[in-house]
Parts: structure tokens; sequence; C-alpha cells
């Protein structure tokens, strides 16, 4: 009889790969189904980085394998893309790795730091995946709580008052999904003051920057974050290019070459193309970040008023393209979220499958075009 790896018994499917299954079959049966549930832009490239690509395609050596570590035109490009917009300095040469995607590196840095047995500071509300993939290698997740009345930031009189001697790693993640709450500069210096006291590696992912955010932070900007920070980051969110799975992992070379054992063991290199693509998405300026704002700001308007009729509150300062929202007292999230789907075919999110922190809350995404946002009002 064929048995499966024990490991698969600590996860289950990623919840919106099983919901987005309902979701479908409600669709195919007619039902005008409205989804708010995902964070996949549905806004279209900058056409400069089409038109890259495009080019791209007939270059010589375009099909070939590619280095681990990226073209180095790519690798120049995070660098000035870093400084021009964070103020931060990183050598191209040996503080950035191409990732196919973040969510890649999540798994990667946990292959390369962790044992089996290590602790694992997880926020709580969170992007599932720590945990999931804390799981699958046999590390152990503690989640840190984080809570509206501080700002969704971490409380480091409780962390301090754990035990921490097992622990290795961190897992943060400014601007917050599911929140949209931004890091404080002073929470940044916290983290870094916290890794370096317990010898904690500091995993910042950061993918959220520039949506509806007029002051992109980096914890790298923190004086000494190299020493215990590693920081990931996409243009999956930035640029529209989900699908194209770019992502980069900033940090100091002796950290990102042990990183770099596990990544060529699993893929073999960045296609060509989308390099070239994403060079022309990192050297645009800010005007294509103010155009989007534009299109996220007046969805977020319009979501607002649909949080308002559920008698919802929020943040209307939040960034990120998420709304988070808490129900009326008393209210659960999932049967709310299944109450939404089957008598308004409307999806959204429920704030449980972030965390035990995430209920009383639903997230809406803004990744929806303002027609189909209005029709869902209407529906109310």
């Amino acid at each position: 009889m064929i048995t499966f790896a024990n490991r698969l018994q600590t996860v289950q499917e990623y919840y919106f790969s099983t919901k987005l299954k309902e979701v479908r079959q409600l669709a195919s049966e007619g039902n005008p189904i409205i989804n708010m549930g995902i964070g996949s832009p549905d806004l279209l490239p900058p056409k400069e980085v089409l038109e890259a690509i495009q080019k791209s395609l007939t270059e010589s050596g375009a099909h070939k394998y590619q280095s681990y570590q990226g073209l180095p035109e790519f690798r120049n490009a995070v660098a000035n893309f870093y400084k021009a917009k964070y103020n931060v300095s990183v050598n191209p040469d040996n503080e950035i790795l191409p990732l196919m995607g973040s969510k890649e590196g999540i798994m990667h840095i946990s292959l390369a730091f962790l044992n089996e047995g290590d602790q694992v500071l997880i926020p709580n509300p969170g992007y599932p995946t720590y945990s999931s993939v804390t799981n699958l290698i046999g590390a152990k997740p503690v989640f840190y709580d984080l809570t509206a009345a501080n700002k969704w930031q971490p409380d480091f009189k409780q962390l301090e008052s754990l035990d921490l001697s097992g622990v290795k790693l961190m897992w943060v993640n400014y601007p917050h999904m599911p929140t949209g709450a931004d890091a404080l500069k002073e929470t940044y210096e916290q983290l870094i003051a916290f890794g370096k006291k317990h010898h904690i590696i500091i995993a910042n992912d950061n993918p959220y920057s520039f949506i509806l955010n007029n002051t992109p932070q980096s914890i790298l900007q923190v004086e000494g974050a190299k020493d215990i920070a590693l920081e990931l980051n996409s243009l999956s969110k930035t640029f529209n290019m989900a699908g194209w799975r770019v992502g980069k992992l900033l940090g100091n070379p002796h950290f990102l070459n042990e990183v770099l054992k596990v990544k060529t063991q699993m893929d073999s290199g960045m296609f060509y193309g989308i390099q070239k693509g994403a060079i022309k998405a990192l050297e645009l300026g800010n005007d294509w970040f103010s155009e989007q704002n534009k299109i996220y700001k007046q969805r977020q308007k319009l979501i607002f008023e649909l949080a308002d009729i559920l008698n919802c509150s929020y943040d209307s300062n939040a960034s990120g393209m998420f709304v988070w929202a808490k129900l009326p007292n008393g209210k659960e999230a999932e049967a709310v979220v299944d109450d939404l789907l089957y008598n308004k075919h409307l999806f959204v999110a429920p704030g449980t499958i972030f965390g035990s922190q995430g209920e009383g809350y639903i997230r809406f995404s803004l990744c929806v075009p303002e027609t189909e946002i209005k029709e869902a009002i209407t529906r109310f």
C-alpha cells in the first residue's frame, strides 16, 4: 500500500485552492459570482515591460538556462531601485538573490536556516504560508499576536516574556497583510535590536510598500539591519506581474550564500525574458505608482461603502491592496463569508484563515474593477 510523507499531515491544501473550487462551481451553475477574495492584480503590467519581454524573445541565449544569481543587469536594477525608493544601498554582486516570487523565498529561507524542532515566530494574523512551510520542514510555529489596539505592531514586552531559546527565525510582514498596517520606524528598530539580542533571523516580507502608501519603507533602512535581517520583495503587486513570478531576496552575502545552496537544487534560473521585463519595471518613474494608486484609491472608496453597508469598521489609512474590516460584535467570519457567497454571490476572505486573531474580521481585495464593486453594492 502506498503511503504519503508524514509531513503532509501537518498541512492542509491552501484555503484559496479549495474555496475557489466551490466558487467556480457556483459560477458554472450560472451564479454571477464577484470575487473579492484574492489579491491577484487584474490590471496590466506596464507597456514598457510587455515590450521588453517581447523584444527579448529573439535575443541570443534567451532560451537557455540562466544563472541562479540572475542577470547582472537585473541585480543592478534591483540595487538602483532600492537606492532610489528606500535609500538603501545593496551590493548587486552579492546582496541580491532573484527568486521565482517571494513565496519561493519563504521555503528557501526556511530550508536554509531551520532544523527539525527549531522554533519560528509567526505573526497572528499573518500570511498562512509562514506556518505551513514551517510545519512542512518539521520546525515549530510560535505565534505572536498582533492586535488593533497595538496598531498591528509586535508587542515586544510579550515577546520578551517567551522562552526564546529555541527560536531561530521570525517572520515579519509590513505593510502588513491582511490588516494593511504600515510598519513604524521604531518597530523596525526594535525588531533589529530584538533579533541581535536573541540571535534570531528577522525576515521581512515586503511586497506591498508602494500600494496606497506614500512612504515606502524597508527594514534594511535600519543601521546594522544586514547583520540579522533578510528582506523579501516582489514585482507581483507593485507592477501587476503576479503570474510572472519575479521576486528577490536581499541581505548579507553569508546568509544569501546559504539560501543559494537550497535554490540551486530547486530551479534552473529565471527565464531571460522575464528578467528583461522586470528590469524595465524597476526603472519606471514615480508616475507609474501614482497612476496605479489613483485606481486603487477609487476602488478602496467603493469597498468602504460596501463595508459600511455591512456595518463593518476599518482603518481608512491602511496601505496595501486589501480592506481589513471588523464585523459587528458577535458575528463569525466564516459564517458571514458563506452568507455573502450563497445569498449575494459575493466572495470575500474570512479573517480566520490568517490566524485566530482574524476571527471577527473579513478581508476585501482591491483587485476588482469598479463596475463589479458597484454591482456588489447594488445587491444590498
